[in-house]
């Protein structure tokens, strides 16, 4: 049996996407095994989505085609997330709204058109099958409307932005294989739920940290290794060396991050 080259990318991507997402979620945040399997999995998943997406095109089946969009959109955004200066904004967080915006709202259109016929489908997808990429992306909208009207997040709301989406990415993809697809592992399996708790273990972890991140202290532990690249810079040159009124754990990135944390 011969298989395409794209479903080939995208069935690696996704099984890669599925481990390096685990190892990082597992692994402490910032960290060097984090940032490894971080990139990897950014790489994966672009790939993984934009096959899903093709191969769902190509099939016709339109919520595949949107949930592909929209797991590389929020991959992405979460990449550029962690990346940036804290507080900066630019052209691609426009860019990302308006993609937002256009996946909400042709879900939304082609879920009315499918609701709508005597099929209750449209292509091979069912008008049910649009209403999480919609409400998803809505909800990713309203984010990026917010960091252009505040001129960009800072602190724990920055790695909470990241850590969402990042989350819901790999949710997705766990969703798609152990939930949508048992047929594809042996039946005890299912039989004792052990596919459903994989298939939303992700959704789990991401309300676990961003309860921590958001409600508790464990951001002032997990700052440091989010520094940005020019606080980092400074940091090794000596540039923010600590005033005797400064943090007891004399970090000038530790103290900021804690300012920006209250």
């Amino acid at each position: 049996m011969s298989f395409s080259p794209i479903l080939v990318a995208h069935v690696s991507g996704g099984t890669i996407g599925l481990l390096s997402g685990s190892v990082a979620l597992c692994s402490r945040k910032g960290s060097r095994p984090h940032k490894i399997a971080g990139n990897v999995f950014l790489i994966s998943m672009l790939t993984a989505s934009a096959g899903g997406a093709f191969l769902g095109f190509r099939n016709s089946e339109w919520d595949n085609v949107f949930g592909g969009v929209l797991v590389f959109y929020l991959i992405a955004t979460a990449w550029i997330t962690a990346r940036r200066e804290e507080g900066e904004t630019g052209i691609v967080d426009m860019i990302g709204l308006l993609v937002a915006l256009a996946i909400a709202a042709l879900a939304a259109i082609y879920g009315i058109e499918a609701a709508q016929s005597p099929t209750g489908t449209i292509g091979r997808s069912a008008a049910s099958d649009f209403v999480v990429p919609f409400a998803v992306a809505t909800l990713a909208a309203i984010g990026d409307a917010r960091i252009l009207l505040r001129g960009g997040l800072r602190g724990a709301q920055r790695i909470a932005r990241h850590l969402w989406r990042m989350c819901f990415a790999l949710f997705i993809a766990s969703a798609a294989i152990f939930v949508a697809r048992p047929q594809l592992f042996p039946a005890f399996l299912s039989k004792t739920h052990i596919l459903f708790a994989l298939g939303i273990l992700p959704l789990i972890l991401m309300v676990f940290w961003l309860t921590r991140v958001l409600l508790t202290n464990a951001f002032k532990r997990t700052a440091p290794p989010y520094w940005t690249h020019q606080g980092a810079a400074s940091a090794l040159t000596g540039a923010n060396k600590p005033s005797p009124s400064s943090d007891r754990r004399g970090c000038p990135v530790f103290s900021q991050a804690v300012r920006n944390k209250y």
